[in-house]
């Protein structure tokens, strides 16, 4: 009988902690206590998928390239974010590696550069929305949108950043290869930050193009394609919450699809905060797959033995 496969996705900011400046050590020191965590699914019987985020860690590339402007050729963002997947995905494969070998467990881990094809005519690009990137000066954002003909938006009196499309994710880039890795039980990372976006051109060939794809809604469309037995999605609270934050707050331990679309529609889960989250849920039950776990890191052990979080199904 083969092992059943659990997904996990978390964030960039489980690298880079709010309340730290992002160096080298502490992503490192953060991988480690990642890998701790990770290898709790390992030891429940389960092979792995890991997705990250990298909000993080895509904002400090553009920072650097805006300021070797003059120095170094730019960077397109699609290859910014093949950048995060090489490095945050070699810490990781670092302190898992070793986290395996302190318990004595042989396997392996994988970075896949994955590339996460999108609709070129998505409407999300008529109607940019994601702020990346440095802050800009009044005057710097009109020459860059004079000149680069960037979109760029004042965001929260803190200057102008640009933004751009987060289209729907609708295939993964190489599936195929990433389903037989996992069959030959490594532990795969793939589709860090969302994934490389790319679109078909009229040949049929792949392209990058400039947009950020939601991390949730491409981890929960490769648990899907997978078809894994369990998609976990990591947040900043122990479970999904009605009225969250009021006092009438309401945790909720089980939730239905039904439910989660009844709540979506009421607005109890913000675009910007729970939102996305729960779509990905949905998004991952009605395209075949069986059950989401969302907790936090914290609780994640707590949580496999079905003594926190929030099952979703």
């Amino acid at each position: 009988m083969s092992k059943k496969i659990a997904l996990i996705a978390f964030g960039g900011n489980a690298l880079i902690k709010s309340n730290e400046r992002g160096v080298q050590r502490e992503q490192l020191r953060n991988a480690e206590a990642a890998a701790r965590i990770m290898f709790r699914i390992i030891r429940k019987g389960y092979e792995l998928i890991l997705v990250h985020g990298n909000g993080p860690q895509v904002g400090n590339i553009l920072i650097q390239v805006e300021e070797a402007i003059t120095k170094v050729p730019p960077l397109s963002l699609d290859i910014c974010v093949a950048q995060t997947e090489g490095s945050m995905g070699y810490m990781l494969e670092l302190a898992l590696t070793n986290q395996l070998r302190k318990e004595g467990v042989d396997k392996e881990v994988i970075t896949i550069l994955t590339q996460v094809i999108v609709d070129k005519d998505d409407p999300a690009f008529g109607n940019p929305t994601k702020p990346i990137g440095p802050f800009f000066s009044k005057y710097r954002a009109h020459i860059l949108m004079k000149e680069k003909k960037w979109q760029m938006v004042e965001d929260a009196g803190r200057g102008y950043r640009k933004v751009v499309a987060s289209p729907r994710p609708i295939s993964i880039v190489p599936r195929d290869s990433i389903a037989k890795l996992i069959g030959e039980g490594k532990i795969v990372i793939a589709a860090g930050g969302g994934g490389i976006p790319v679109f078909l051109n009229s040949s049929g060939l792949l392209r990058g193009v400039e947009a950020v794809i939601d991390k949730d809604l491409a981890s929960a469309l490769l648990a899907a394609e997978l078809r894994v037995d369990l998609y976990i999605i990591l947040t900043e609270v122990e479970m999904v919450y009605l009225n969250f934050g009021k006092k009438n707050q309401k945790p909720l331990h089980m939730l239905s699809i039904r439910d989660a679309k009844k709540y979506m529609a009421q607005g109890q889960f913000p675009p910007g905060s729970m939102g996305p989250k729960i779509q990905a849920a949905i998004n991952y039950i009605e395209g075949g797959g069986r059950e989401v776990l969302v907790t936090s890191a914290e609780k994640l052990g707590m949580a496999l033995l079905n003594r926190a979080g929030t099952r979703i199904s």
